[in-house]
């Protein structure tokens, strides 16, 4: 997987010890994905919402795994000009070329291990879609598109962009320095993401080959989650099965247990990610996640009223490179 990484773990940081009296987290769930169709046409698998409820997720609202996949010439999608508002979407590009653009002034190229976290806040139209080198010449393709929740009083903050390029995401290692992790955003010991959040949460990748085993510290008022992307393996003290897709739902306690399986070649590939459960309401429709459905109203008129700003002119046309 060609997502950041490193020849020597030896050089990372360890992930802190977990301490004897510490509780595993036990799995209270595991969700397979559906599959479903974004933009103009991607297939990913999501997890969230789904088998697990948008409430369940908190302080997440949506995951959608693309991938991974190679695409041949003009076979590329991507996600054309659309509108959010209320939340942040964080694209995890594994694999890849994408372009970004926001009516807010954010945008650029990400490539392999590179990530893009925009804040709608208040309202922004962008679009994703394939550089015209991977829609002329294909490739391969395999990202990550998750969606955190704004509490209340920050929905209607000002549109952000953050790129954070791959070398920018902080690495760590177990204790015997088999797993990598590639920390997003949030705390793990006293090593921090590069992402700034509205909320409290964690998000890290981890890879863990055949056998390895993982125990991460996480806080007790975090929910917790990890997904599957690739690869075969274990979660919890109990040591329940989880296949490619699949996401396990963590419950109360002080670290969370994972395991790649002992017959498998393949790296079990996961993501790590949990929490401050913001536990308001949730009213949503397509792009629009507020907390009233008077609010999601305001949100189309401000939309059709051009509030979210405007796209540019030469952008207007179709961008396939057909």
């Amino acid at each position: 997987m060609p997502a950041i990484t490193v020849a020597d773990t030896s050089t990372l940081p360890r992930v802190p010890s977990i301490d004897p009296g510490s509780t595993a987290r036990p799995v209270t769930k595991i969700v397979s994905s559906i599959e479903a169709e974004e933009g103009a046409g991607i297939l990913v698998h999501r997890p969230f919402p789904g088998g697990l409820s948008m409430p369940e997720a908190d302080p997440f609202l949506l995951l959608d795994h693309a991938g991974p996949k190679h695409n041949g010439p003009g076979e590329t999608k991507g996600g054309p000009w659309h509108p959010h508002r209320g939340f942040e979407t964080v694209t995890y590009l594994l694999d890849g070329e994408l372009a970004h653009q926001d009516t807010g002034g954010g945008g650029g190229v990400i490539r392999a291990g590179d990530i893009q976290w925009m804040t709608a806040g208040r309202g922004v139209l962008h679009d994703e879609l394939p550089t015209e080198r991977m829609y002329r010449e294909g490739g391969p393709f395999h990202a990550v598109q998750l969606w955190v929740n704004l509490p209340r009083a920050e929905k209607m903050t000002e549109p952000r962009y953050q790129t954070i390029p791959a070398n920018a995401l902080r690495l760590m290692t177990s204790d015997d320095g088999r797993a990598v992790v590639r920390l997003i955003a949030g705390e793990i010991g006293a090593v921090r993401g590069p992402g700034e959040t509205h909320t409290p949460l964690t998000y890290a990748h981890v890879t863990l080959p055949r056998g390895a085993q993982l125990e991460v510290p996480w806080p007790a008022e975090f929910s917790a989650f990890a997904y599957a992307l690739t690869g075969y393996g274990f979660v919890g003290a109990d040591r329940r099965s989880l296949d490619p897709d699949q996401l396990a739902v963590f419950g109360p306690g002080d670290h969370i247990v994972v395991r790649a399986a002992d017959d498998q070649t393949e790296p079990l590939e996961l993501l790590l990610l949990g929490g401050l459960p913001i536990r308001e309401p949730i009213v949503h429709y397509g792009p629009f996640v507020m907390n009233t459905r008077d609010e999601i109203l305001d949100a189309f008129d401000d939309y059709q009223a051009g509030r979210f700003g405007t796209i540019p002119t030469d952008q207007l046309a179709d961008r396939s490179f057909a």
